[in-house]
């Protein structure tokens, strides 16, 4: 993902939960921001067999 890619992210999130982001921390939260992405694709691109359930949901 490129930097606009990743700015667009940031901005969109920023502004949903009413949180300011200084020029001067951009790039450090786009760094964090492109580093999270790349867990969530090691972790997508693991193969679970299908015996595997998911842990059950308890509800009070």
């Amino acid at each position: 993902m490129d930097d606009a890619a990743l700015d667009a992210w940031i901005n969109a999130g920023t502004a949903a939960l009413d949180i300011e982001v200084k020029p001067d921390w951009r790039s450090a939260v786009r760094m964090h921001l492109r580093i999270s992405l790349d867990h969530a694709k090691t972790v997508l691109a693991a193969d679970l067999d299908d015996h595997l359930d998911p842990a059950p949901v308890f509800r009070a």
